[in-house]
C-alpha cells in the first residue's frame, strides 16, 4: 500500500532504487554472501568456507557488491572484513530468511 503523502514523482524514484536493489540481489551467491553478511561481519575467508566458493569467485561478488554499494569493507589489521553496507539490506534479508527459509 502507497503512502498518501508521498508524491507520484518520489515513489517512481523509489520504486527505481528498490527496483535496482532487486536486480543486485537476484543471483543465488550474493544472496548467500548478504545472508551470511546480515549475522555480522566475515573475513573473505570465512565467507569463502561458509558459501563455498573459490576465493577468485567470492572476490569478484564482493568487488562488485561493495561497487553496487550492498557491502562495506573495513580493515582491521591483516584482515579485511565485510559486512552489509545498509541496515535496510539486513532487515530484507532477515524477512527473506524468515518467509523463505523457516
Amino acid at each position: 500500500m502507497l503512502a498518501k503523502n508521498i508524491s507520484i514523482p518520489k515513489i517512481a524514484r523509489k520504486c527505481e532504487e528498490v527496483s535496482g536493489l532487486l536486480r543486485s540481489l537476484s543471483h543465488p551467491q550474493r544472496l548467500m554472501i548478504l545472508g551470511h553478511l546480515a549475522q555480522g561481519p566475515k573475513t573473505v575467508s570465512e565467507l569463502q568456507k561458509l558459501c563455498d566458493l573459490q576465493q577468485s569467485q567470492l572476490s569478484q561478488f564482493l568487488g562488485r557488491m561493495k561497487l553496487e554499494g550492498l557491502v562495506a569493507c573495513e580493515r582491521k589489521g591483516r584482515f579485511q572484513f565485510y559486512s552489509a553496507a545498509d541496515k535496510r539490506i539486513v532487515e530484507l534479508i532477515g524477512a527473506i530468511q524468515k518467509i523463505f527459509c523457516e
